[in-house]
């Protein structure tokens, strides 16, 4: 058996034992949410209720506004987005990014495969976007993440397509409505660290969000956030190739921990103004722990929502 198969099955015994038993439920999906099916008219709720989602046919009848709600779907349409740009091809502690990527597309590849949804990916490498067919069953999974665990080392490219521009080509190719997870660092060639900044993935992973279910898994190493007490040291960009030797002061460490913090900060109220799912992954941290808690947290959420009342019904 080679080394990469063995890791898939570690991975998939990981996910079984450790994480599907704790996410069992009633619910239809990897994470809850609305559906695609169109169901039953219900008063609208300001500021709990989706004006996306108005059913203007009644409410210009009854002349009160009514929202339709939405019913999951028995079987969805999974894809993946994975980021294996040379920026993913680094790690100081437990694992690279680019491992990383691949546990959590396969922890929702796992857990999407044993609901019956249909599991394909887009992985973003070099100066190419490739698709990887969504099918259902245990070997085609294996498949595809074989194809992601053997994909060489990402080369820096001038020509390569950005994060923005495979969100837009997966928003464009999959018409069919389900969910879609977006495993990236989101960390762009130019530093943003205002958070009233707009990124450039933000407009086409809006229009993703308005038509899916979406994902977005934030991919950290400890380096990203602070740097080391060790002196003078040489620094690559992965993305162009370029080196600059740094000494790592006290000063610059400092600034450095500021600015990287501001970053993060950026990203995630772009994520929120997005309205998509956020999870974040360490390569220092324990993943099938944080993405158990995550899905627990966002189902405890949605039960509060759904046991809110919902027509002028006294607390």
């Amino acid at each position: 058996m080679s080394t990469v198969e063995q890791a898939l099955r570690r991975l998939e015994l990981t996910i079984v034992r450790r994480l599907d038993g704790m996410l069992q439920g009633a619910h239809q999906g990897l994470l809850p949410g609305p559906g695609s099916d169109t169901g039953d008219s219900r008063v609208y709720v300001p500021g709990e209720d989706d004006v996306r989602r108005m059913d203007w046919a009644v409410t210009a009848r009854t002349t009160v506004p009514h929202v339709r709600d939405l019913i999951a779907d028995r079987e969805l349409e999974t894809w993946a987005l994975a980021d294996l740009s040379p920026s993913m091809d680094f790690g100081t502690a437990d694992m690279e990014k680019r491992d990383l990527v691949v546990a959590a597309v396969g922890a929702v590849g796992f857990l999407a495969g044993r609901i019956g949804d249909r599991f394909g990916a887009y992985v973003l490498h070099e100066r190419h976007l490739h698709r990887i067919p969504a099918r259902t069953g245990r070997p085609a999974l294996y498949g595809l993440l074989h194809s992601l665990a053997d994909t060489p080392r990402a080369a820096p490219s001038p020509d390569a397509p950005t994060l923005a521009e495979a969100i837009g080509i997966l928003d464009r190719a999959r018409r069919r409505r389900g969910m879609r997870v977006i495993a990236s660092d989101f960390i762009g060639p130019e530093p943003i660290l205002d958070p009233a900044h707009e990124h450039p993935w933000e407009r086409p992973l809006r229009r993703l969000a308005a038509r899916h279910q979406v994902l977005a898994v934030e991919v950290i190493d400890p380096r990203e956030l602070e740097l080391p007490d060790v002196g003078t040291v040489t620094l690559a960009d992965p993305e162009t190739g370029q080196t600059s030797q740094i000494h790592l002061s006290p000063k610059v460490r400092a600034a450095y921990a500021e600015a990287a913090a501001r970053q993060r900060h950026a990203i995630k109220t772009a994520l929120r103004r997005c309205g998509v799912a956020h999870l974040v992954l360490r390569t220092d941290r324990d993943w099938v722990y944080d993405v158990a808690q995550f899905v627990l947290r966002q189902r405890r959420m949605a039960h509060a929502l759904r046991r809110r009342p919902t027509s002028g019904a006294k607390p």
